[in-house]
């Protein structure tokens, strides 16, 4: 009986029509589908095992330090849990259909709970909650309208709090103070221009360090003084612009550890003498980013995580003398670390890497001891045949101190092709993201399954390889990114194991926009492209994202007001060169995407229809920049494969 009642329920949301242009298009309940096949059985059920996968992330311990609370999905989201001892069951604590984030734990045990944000359909207006344990209830502490609310800072004691939030005017970061003895009665603490976000609370409760974030290039750190609302400026230059990272304040708030790019090409992690406002470098000899680091609650010992190249390495540094040294005995993977238990010796961490995903530890600086916390489940596989790639490096068209530039790939190349093996370029969005070996099912599904190699590249652009690095594609250098792509061709076509004439190109976000520009450059060299929420055209997505993301994307991409880039940028964008394309497209958007709105993916769409051009569209109404609900991502998943065998491997 229920099996009938479930038939007739699909039955009830399909509806099939045809367009103009003789394209099929379906409503699946909130997809919306179009010239994309049905699914065989036969795919489903092969893909199954893949899908069926789950990590886990950690959020912090609880006050006492006898449980985390965690994230992981056992339904179609990602939910809150808590767990309380080293392998033991995962406790549910939050049941919506949307995806929850945060996670915040009130260190003071008296208020026994936890702040968690979370949106509806995608739409990133991020909802602000507490959650009682005691009372097993959870209600709204924001506004609950078009807001952004999220960046849960406590105060030493658990008793006062401080969050960003946009409700002033849509547009601008502000910080907000509130008070656990009346927790819905907050105060504005800063209102200024810009993206704001409070980074560490002094012990003594008297100050915090604050930034104003204002580009990946570019961002400027305060004291802002909770008794009168003054900021100072930390580390003020007038020769560079510098980018923060984390930073923390010490025990006798007279210093400051902090993350930055000052006087170097990488991160690296400086004390700051607030007395004589001088800095000094404490790893100038690692020629890597620091990524993070995490402080105990005594400010006496910092673990810091450093990025070589894509593999994450941990170090732990006494404060007593700012002396270091790696820790060992971690697996080789992405290793970051969380926060410290109250002890003081112990800290929590994640670590991911392309055989297994993402799962919770503990170690224990005293005694060097890991220990796993959970078992994310790999739906039956044997991760043991799960590839690893090869970091690669290849020449591109430019050089730098007079040698020709080489740009870093990772490369999965199958294990079980005796014949030359069709390719995938993988492109990161940002675009000042980085490719890095994770654990990714589908990814492996492709190489282990469909026999196809994945190049992930890090073309120009890129952060993790230098701040001169990642300003390369910066305004009018646009295209010269996407010239890193043909210079991969290039170094596919010269590799005898791989097929250069079976390639395609596949991105999200700002590699959506990469798959777009490669098929307008290299129509004849690419097979077909997915582009999942990919930007078309520069000009109408500067217009059309939310306010606050326009000023920050327009450092990165240039102002389209100004008559000179707006020209430039007219002419680059792809659903201005529809022309160029010949070759299949699948595009893949959320219709509540405040990023790159669907009216970009939209437009795409519209022009290589009325060309003619055969292009695929997956459109999810309960979603925004990327698919996080399960059944929408098995769908696209599905129909990414369907595509790719269609038009890469027939």
């Amino acid at each position: 009986m229920k099996k009938y009642l479930l038939l007739i329920t699909i039955t009830a949301c399909f509806f099939v029509t045809y367009n103009s242009t003789g394209q099929t298009k379906k409503e699946i309940g909130n997809l919306v589908i179009e010239n994309i096949p049905d699914i065989p059985h036969e795919l489903r059920e092969r893909l199954n095992q893949y899908q069926n996968t789950r990590g886990a992330a950690v959020s912090g311990w609880s006050p006492n330090g006898n449980a985390m609370l965690m994230f992981t999905r056992f339904g179609e989201t990602s939910q809150i849990h808590l767990i309380n001892m080293p392998g033991g069951a995962r406790k549910q604590l939050t049941f919506f259909k949307e995806p929850v984030d945060g996670g915040y734990f009130c260190p003071n045990p008296v208020y026994n709970g936890f702040m968690f944000t979370k949106d509806i359909g995608g739409n990133e207006f991020s909802q602000l909650y507490w959650f009682d344990l005691s009372k097993g209830k959870y209600e709204m502490i924001s506004d609950g309208g078009r807001t952004q609310n999220s960046n849960v800072l406590w105060s030493d004691n658990g008793t006062m709090f401080i969050y960003t939030s946009t409700r002033r005017n849509l547009k601008d970061y502000d910080l907000y103070l509130g008070n656990m003895n009346d927790i819905k009665n907050v105060k504005s603490i800063l209102e200024k221009e810009g993206r704001w976000n409070p980074l560490d609370w002094s012990r003594d409760g008297e100050k915090v360090i604050v930034t104003n974030y204002i580009s990946a290039n570019k961002s400027v750190f305060y004291i802002l003084d909770l008794s009168n609302g003054s900021l100072e400026q930390i580390n003020p230059s007038a020769k560079e612009d510098i980018s923060y990272g984390n930073s923390a304040w010490t025990s006798d708030a007279k210093g400051i550890y902090y993350i930055s790019d000052e006087g170097g090409e990488f991160m690296t992690l400086k004390y700051y003498d607030v007395a004589t406002k001088k800095s000094t470098n404490l790893t100038k000899e690692i020629n890597w980013d620091i990524y993070d680091f995490i402080i105990n609650k005594e400010r006496n010992t910092i673990v810091f995580s450093v990025n070589e190249n894509g593999a994450y390495k941990l170090y732990r540094m006494e404060l007593a003398t700012n002396e270091y040294e790696a820790i060992s005995g971690l697996p080789a993977g992405l290793v970051y670390p969380d926060k410290f238990h109250p002890n003081g010796t112990m800290f929590s961490l994640q670590i991911n890497s392309p055989k297994s995903p993402s799962d919770i530890y503990s170690f224990d600086l005293l005694t060097n001891k890991l220990t796993q916390w959970t078992y994310s489940e790999i739906g039956g596989l044997d991760n043991s045949k799960f590839v690893m790639p090869t970091l690669i490096e290849y020449e591109t068209f430019d050089k730098v101190n007079g040698k020709t530039r080489k740009i870093p790939a990772f490369y999965y190349k199958p294990t079980n092709v005796n014949d030359k093996i069709p390719v995938v370029i993988e492109i990161h969005g940002g675009p000042e993201a980085q490719s890095l070996p994770y654990f990714s099912p589908f990814r492996s599904f492709l190489v282990n399954e469909l026999g196809i190699a994945v190049i992930e590249p890090n073309v120009r652009g890129s952060s993790g390889f230098g701040k001169s690095y990642l300003k390369l594609d910066n305004g009018y250098n646009r295209e010269e990114s996407v010239q890193d792509i043909g210079k991969l061709l290039d170094w596919i076509a010269s590799q005898p194991e791989l097929d250069s004439s079976k390639i395609a190109v596949s991105g999200a976000s700002y590699g959506g926009y990469m798959v777009l520009a490669s098929l307008t450059h290299f129509n004849d060299r690419i097979r077909c492209g997915v582009d999942v929420v990919g930007i078309s055209n520069f000009v109408t997505f500067l217009q059309n994202t939310e306010d606050y993301r326009k000023d920050l994307r327009r450092v990165e991409y240039g102002d389209e007001r100004d008559p000179q880039m707006k020209e430039y940028l007219t002419k680059i964008s792809p659903a201005n060169n529809v022309g160029k394309i010949t070759k299949p497209l699948l595009i893949v958007q959320g219709q509540n995407d405040p990023r790159v709105p669907a009216s970009e993916s939209e437009q795409m769409k519209n022009k290589m229809q009325e060309k003619g051009n055969d292009v695929w569209y997956l459109l999810a109404k309960d979603e925004g920049h990327g698919f996080r609900k399960k059944e929408n991502w098995t769908f696209e998943q599905l129909a990414t494969i369907l595509f790719l065998q269609k038009y890469l491997l027939k």
